[in-house]
């Protein structure tokens, strides 16, 4: 049996059972589940869950939501299941073992408030392989491209709402083109950083469908202090204590 281990979320009194040596999740989906702006939102989906991270937070955030986590990784969709029901939040958040490619077959256009996703942003057969099981999946384009991530959140979201994702800026310029030519419109975008003195490691951006706006460029994130420590927003974000108040 594969060992596990269990982590707690304190800022969202969640505990998460995770792969002691497999595909962890990382600071992107804390990271996205802060950027997303879904107080109103009743119905929200997250394209390519994990251990379902951000299903869990959402439901926290949002208090009288419904959400779906879809993951295609058969062994980290059961632990999704397993951590919603170690959270008491089965009857809130539903895990699909899906490729995202099928799931027009399975929502009717126009079916969530809120689309999240934190796609595989390095093109198949590029960078060098992980050793650690399931991150190249998590990481590469194997099923499913950028493109079918937007396509996809285009087709599930409702007009006027909206779709956050996380990725990586090496491909922002594709990425922008990309829903421009899908007619989405980009509202928010937001750098983040290691520190104040390193390039953007990821860039988190909001999108609408059938709603047009001005691009707001919010200030960066800054994960780290240059010191070393995690930045006050970090600390706010992981609800770690913060000495200064």
């Amino acid at each position: 049996m594969e060992k596990e281990t269990l982590d707690e979320l304190r800022a969202y009194d969640l505990r998460l059972i995770q792969p002691a040596e497999g595909y962890r999740f990382s600071l992107d989906p804390l990271l996205l589940a802060d950027f997303a702006v879904g107080g109103e939102a009743r119905r929200v989906i997250d394209l390519g869950t994990g251990c379902g991270v951000i299903p869990l937070i959402m439901a926290r955030k949002c208090a009288s939501a419904n959400i779906v986590g879809v993951e295609v990784q058969e062994e980290l969709a059961e632990l999704a299941v397993r951590n919603a029901e170690l959270n008491d939040l089965t009857e809130r958040v539903e895990i699909i073992c899906a490729d995202i490619l099928h799931l027009r077959k399975r929502f009717p256009v126009s079916s969530f408030d809120l689309v999240l996703a934190n796609p595989p942003y390095r093109r198949d057969g590029s960078g060098r392989i992980s050793p650690k099981k399931g991150r190249d999946r998590a990481r590469h384009e194997t099923t499913a491209t950028m493109a079918d991530f937007l396509g996809v959140g285009k087709y599930l979201v409702k007009p006027g709402g909206m779709i956050s994702f996380i990725y990586h800026p090496v491909r922002l310029a594709e990425l922008c083109a990309t829903a421009a030519g899908l007619k989405l419109s980009i509202l928010r975008m937001r750098m983040v950083h290691g520190n104040a003195q390193a390039p953007a490691r990821m860039v988190l951006l909001e999108m609408a469908k059938s709603r047009k706006g001005e691009l707001e460029i919010l200030p960066p994130l800054f994960v780290y202090e240059v010191k070393g420590e995690y930045s006050r927003e970090m600390k706010r974000i992981l609800s770690v204590r913060d000495p200064r108040g």
